[in-house]
């Protein structure tokens, strides 16, 4: 059996902590699984957080398809419901970072168990790269 890992974020500024987010995606979709990113829009990421990405996202497009470790990118089309990127995607797992678990990630994404229950789709932490993130590197720049 093919196994389908979604992840999703705005991977901007790509870094280490979004490596290793990625290698554990592949890690549990195994090399002949498949790995795909819902990419936050430039618009949605505007509206979210007030302010545009670094780069565009066909820049963060570009980085993300040329990481080994990752075989699909599609763009996040709900914006904040992020059900209907997952249910295009159809995954067998959504793998997100453990930086999540004391945060409502169900709450983030629009659903709740009994969601992801109906569609066999299993949740995933995996360990969050607390030395490293987009937020940190702006910082070091100013």
């Amino acid at each position: 059996m093919n196994i389908k890992v979604y992840t999703g974020g705005t991977f901007d500024l790509f870094h280490s902590g979004h490596v290793n987010l990625l290698k554990r995606c592949r890690e549990i979709a195994s090399p002949d699984g498949l790995v795909i990113v819902s990419l936050n829009t430039d618009e949605f990421i505007k509206e979210y957080k007030g302010k545009p990405p670094i780069c565009s996202y066909e820049e963060r497009e570009h980085v993300l398809l040329n990481s080994k470790h990752v075989d699909q990118v599609v763009p996040n089309v709900g914006g904040v419901d992020s059900k209907i990127a997952i249910e295009l995607a159809n995954p067998n797992y959504i793998v997100i970072g453990s930086d999540w678990a004391k945060r409502d990630y169900y709450k983030q994404m629009g659903f709740d168990q009994e969601w992801l229950d109906k569609r066999d789709i299993g949740l995933c932490y995996v360990p969050y790269t607390r030395e490293i993130s987009t937020t940190a590197i702006k910082k070091r720049m100013q």
